[in-house]
């Protein structure tokens, strides 16, 4: 092959090699989430939504989208793994950014439930049909990073709608 012929067969490789870099860290995580126990911490979850709000946040404003954020009547700690509570909200929002377009507003809101507090993504302008494979291998692995933690997970794309129950760290807690 010429010198050109390699830099075009580089370039157009390129992509296809990151596409494969992309889904076997998937495939990792989505192991690493079912064979290791996650260590579960007492811990208020307002700052830890918060901080993944704030790390998603230019994707939406970049957009032209709003990310809304409200956790009322929040005050009992929840028993979770931080790294992949932020790790799995984290996935979610990028996937409803993914599904949205301007101006729609994606809402993230967290309220208190009879087992602890519910976590809620959702897009009431997003209507899907399915999503791609690998959305939704990031999806899985998402649900599978909540469930390792003993929450509750589950989804709907007709609108985009994500609901997270998470257990109070203190059982009969009340504020």
């Amino acid at each position: 092959m010429s010198r050109g012929e390699l830099k075009e067969l580089a370039a157009s490789s390129a992509m296809h090699v990151e596409r494969v870099c992309t889904l076997y860290s998937c495939i990792e995580q989505l192991v690493t989430s079912e064979s290791v126990k996650p260590e579960l911490t007492s811990m208020p979850l307002v700052p830890v939504l918060a901080d993944v709000v704030d790390g998603v946040s230019l994707l939406f404003d970049d957009k032209g989208m709003s990310l809304k954020f409200r956790a009322s009547d929040i005050c009992a700690p929840v028993l979770i793994n931080r790294e992949r509570t932020v790790q799995a909200l984290s996935s979610v929002l990028v996937i409803a950014e993914e599904l949205s377009r301007a101006p729609d507003a994606v809402e993230l809101i967290a309220s208190s439930s009879s087992e602890g507090i519910r976590v809620t993504v959702r897009n009431a302008n997003s209507f899907v049909d399915a999503l791609d494979a690998e959305t939704r291998l990031r999806m899985d692995i998402a649900e599978t990073n909540m469930r390792s933690q003993g929450a509750g997970f589950e989804w709907s794309l007709q609108p985009f709608d994500v609901q997270i129950e998470l257990k109070n760290a203190t059982p009969n807690h009340s504020c």
